[in-house]
C-alpha cells in the first residue's frame, strides 16, 4: 500500500469483515459521538459543535429543531424527555441523509460495535493511533496469509480443468480482497470516509451516496466472479478476473 496502513482505519476493517459499513457504524446509537454532541448542545445551548455533523443545506432543519426542543423542554422532565428524543431523532436522520445511508431508528447505547470502532474511538481520545495501526495491521496480514494460502496450495489453470477450476476459485476472491483492501488504504473507505458531504459543494464517494457504493461493490463481485468462471472453463484461454 502507497500510504501509511493506519489511513484505512475502520474501513479496512469492515471490508475484512465481508459487512456493509453502517452495520459497525456507532452514530445512531444512544451513546454515540452524534448523540452525545447534541447532548451537550441541549445542556450549553451551544449548537454549532452539533452543526458539524450535518451539511450545510441542512443546517436551516437542525436549528429549527433545536429551537423547538429548547421551547418544549421548559414544559418539565416528560415534555423534556420526549422533546430530546425528537431532536436526537432528526439529527441522526439529517446526518445519515448527507451520508446517503438510511436511518433505521436510534440504536440503544452499549452496542458491541466490535474491535475496529472501538481501537478508532480510543485512538482520538488518546491522540495516539499507535494501537489502532497495530489491529489493523494484524488484521491484513491474517487476512492476506489466509486468502493466499489456498491460491498458493493449488495450481494454476492447465490440462485438468477441474483443478485449474479450483484455483479460479481461490484466486479471483483473493485479487478482490487485495483490490479492496488497497481501495480503502488509498482513501476509497468506508463509513469513516463521510466527513466530505459536510463540506461546502461536496458530494458523498465522488458523486456516489454510500448505500450506492456498497451496492456497486457487491454487484462488481458477483460479475466478475460469475465472469471469471465463464472464461476459465477453457483454462488456456488466461487469467480473467
Amino acid at each position: 500500500m502507497s500510504k501509511p496502513v493506519v489511513t484505512a482505519v475502520a474501513a479496512v476493517v469492515s471490508l475484512l469483515a465481508l459487512a456493509p459499513a453502517p452495520a459497525r457504524a456507532h452514530c445512531d446509537t444512544l451513546d454515540g459521538p452524534v448523540v452525545i454532541t447534541a447532548r451537550k448542545a441541549l445542556e450549553t445551548g451551544k449548537l454549532n459543535p452539533v452543526l458539524a455533523w450535518v451539511r450545510p443545506q441542512d443546517e436551516a432543519e437542525i436549528k429549527a429543531a433545536f429551537a423547538r426542543t429548547v421551547a418544549v423542554r421548559k414544559a418539565g422532565r416528560e415534555a423534556r424527555e420526549l422533546a430530546d428524543t425528537w431532536f436526537f431523532e432528526t439529527l441522526v436522520r439529517v446526518h445519515r441523509a448527507g451520508e446517503g445511508a438510511p436511518y433505521t431508528g436510534l440504536r440503544p447505547a452499549g452496542q458491541d460495535l466490535g474491535p475496529a470502532v472501538r481501537a478508532a474511538d480510543a485512538a482520538v481520545a488518546s491522540g495516539s493511533p499507535a494501537e489502532l495501526e497495530k489491529l489493523l495491521v494484524a488484521s491484513v496480514k491474517e487476512g492476506l496469509h489466509e486468502r493466499f494460502a489456498p491460491v498458493k496450495a493449488r495450481k494454476q489453470p492447465g490440462e485438468d480443468v477441474a483443478a485449474g477450476r479450483a484455483w479460479v476459485a481461490s484466486y479471483v476472491p483473493f485479487v478482490h480482497w487485495v483490490e479492496a483492501v488497497h481501495g480503502a488504504a488509498e482513501g476509497a473507505g468506508a463509513h469513516g470516509e463521510h466527513a466530505a458531504p459536510h463540506a461546502e459543494h461536496a458530494e458523498p464517494h465522488g458523486e456516489r451516496s454510500h448505500a450506492e457504493h456498497e451496492k456497486g461493490h457487491a454487484e462488481h463481485d458477483a460479475a466478475e466472479h460469475e465472469k471469471a468462471h465463464a472464461e476459465h472453463r477453457a483454462p488456456a484461454g488466461g487469467h480473467a478476473h
